[in-house]
């Protein structure tokens, strides 16, 4: 089953500056290629300093599911990096990488 969700934090943050004429929303499907549960995913642009709100929210990305990730920030910029926090059971550290936005239609993410 794919799990189809919009970032709300980006979203509001869309709509506060709809008179950006340069800026597009950047979406993505994010899936979960390993075996733990993803329970939070974060991402902000680079050179930012501080993780934007948690993605997921109160819902978790378990192995295998996807989901469809829409940043409506209003900034004008392709390069955002991304931190991905997995269920305390896991055998998997938090992760980071980062990415042009811009250019990615799917991103997994894998063990």
């Amino acid at each position: 089953m794919k799990l189809y969700m919009f970032a709300a934090a980006f979203a509001v943050a869309g709509i506060a500056s709809v008179g950006t004429a340069n800026a597009e929303d950047l979406v993505f499907t994010l899936k979960n290629g390993t075996n733990s549960v993803m329970t939070r995913f974060h991402t902000s642009p680079i050179n930012v300093g501080e993780w934007e709100e948690d993605v997921l929210g109160r819902d978790v990305l378990e192995p295998g599911e996807s989901v469809r990730v829409t940043i409506a920030d209003g900034r004008d910029v392709c390069k955002y990096d991304m931190k991905f926090e997995f269920d305390e059971d896991s055998d998997l550290d938090t992760t980071t990488d980062m990415q042009d936005l811009c250019e990615l239609g799917e991103y997994t993410i894998t063990e």
